[in-house]
């Protein structure tokens, strides 16, 4: 080969490795920029009026001696729930803290500190034991609970509405395994409540799952999967060795590729009803070039597609955005209710496969 046919090879090869790389730097920016403003979007206080008892004033009055939490979502993980009130654990340092419903740090040590002061703000404002029906939301990779509050507010109105907890994990700092372990921890939380749902968008329907390989609670009753990579992702099979994709994604990163001996393709199907909702242009080609088939920008329609579904639906949203679409909102209502997303006509369901005689999640 000459050396001007060797110089044109290396252009173009490096031309298609620098769209890749530009391309994989457009798929980061959203959720890390919202991320970026996750604590100002999530903490913001609601507006307050008069306080209408003697508890509520004393209560009020002691928030001049708590801090208001800047933050740092992706060290903390929930462990813990009490109504509104929640204790989480630092992934870094391993102590914990107590926050109320408004991100106000009431208390800041041992896990013991912050139960006791969990258990004196109980009696000292009367609340009484949880009960109904509730539903944890789920974020996914790189982003925090404040991306399901759209979500989790319109549940909350609903008719006979849910009780919900956003579930906040560190995403970026531990596998997923890890993350299923503080899902776990929250569940048993959960005294008095008689069902628990779940609605999780992208790698928290594969937290949930984790979480089933291990543990079960017999009051789980449904979950919406939102843009799940439930085969595995395409993204982390081809970037999962690059430098950035390992920075910003850490050891959970790792483990999202396809490899049908690797941690996905491990993960149990859920025995309860489950939903599946894709995003996707309704095209070959989808919206990003380097993901094969229809896809939402993030991941592939039928990466998606976890056999065992009772229902299946395609909205044309990018990934980021079909946890705040009405139809996904309206999908994700009527599923926890009547286990479908369609008020007309047919479910969509995904049948199971057999493989000699062993149920496979794969197609």
């Amino acid at each position: 080969m000459s050396n001007d046919a060797t110089l044109v090879s290396w252009n173009w090869k490096h031309a298609l490795k620098q769209m890749q790389v530009g391309l994989l730097a457009a798929t980061l920016t959203t959720p890390l920029a919202r991320l970026s403003r996750a604590g100002e979007v999530e903490t913001a206080d609601e507006p307050e009026g008069a306080a209408t008892s003697a508890d509520e004033a004393r209560f009020t009055k002691s928030r001049a001696l708590t801090n208001k939490t800047l933050g740092g979502k992706q060290f903390w993980a929930d462990v813990e729930y009490f109504h509104d009130w929640r204790i989480q654990k630092n992934v870094l340092t391993g102590h914990f803290r107590l926050l109320d419903g408004d991100d106000y740090r009431h208390a800041s040590g041992t896990h013991s500190l912050c139960r006791e002061k969990l258990e004196a703000v109980r009696a000292d404002r009367r609340l009484g034991a949880m009960s109904g029906e509730a539903v944890i939301l789920i974020h996914g990779m790189a982003r925090s609970s404040a991306s399901m509050h759209k979500l989790k507010r319109h549940l909350e109105l609903e008719r006979d509405g849910f009780k919900t907890f956003s579930f906040s994990y560190p995403s970026m700092q531990v596998d997923i395994a890890q993350s299923a372990e503080y899902l776990c921890s929250v569940i048993d939380s959960l005294e008095g409540i008689d069902r628990i749902h779940f609605v999780v968008h992208s790698m928290g329907g594969l937290v949930v799952r984790a979480y089933l390989a291990k543990h079960s609670d017999p009051r789980i009753g449904r979950m919406v999967m939102i843009a799940t990579p439930n085969l595995g992702a395409d993204l982390a099979d081809r970037f999962r060795r690059n430098m950035l994709f390992r920075a910003v994604f850490g050891p959970a990163g790792q483990q999202l590729t396809s490899d049908p001996n690797g941690f996905v393709a491990a993960l149990p199907v859920p025995e309860f009803e489950f939903g599946v909702i894709a995003g996707g242009r309704g095209t070959e080609g989808g919206y990003n070039p380097l993901i094969p088939g229809d896809d939402d920008g993030t991941v592939s329609v039928e990466s998606t597609r976890l056999p065992g579904a009772a229902d299946f639906a395609v909205i044309d949203r990018l990934h980021t955005f079909l946890i705040t679409d009405p139809e996904a909102r309206e999908y994700t209502i009527r599923f926890l209710k009547e286990g479908r997303f369609r008020d007309a006509g047919e479910p969509q369901p995904i049948p199971r496969v057999t493989t000699g005689g062993e149920e496979s999640a794969r197609r």
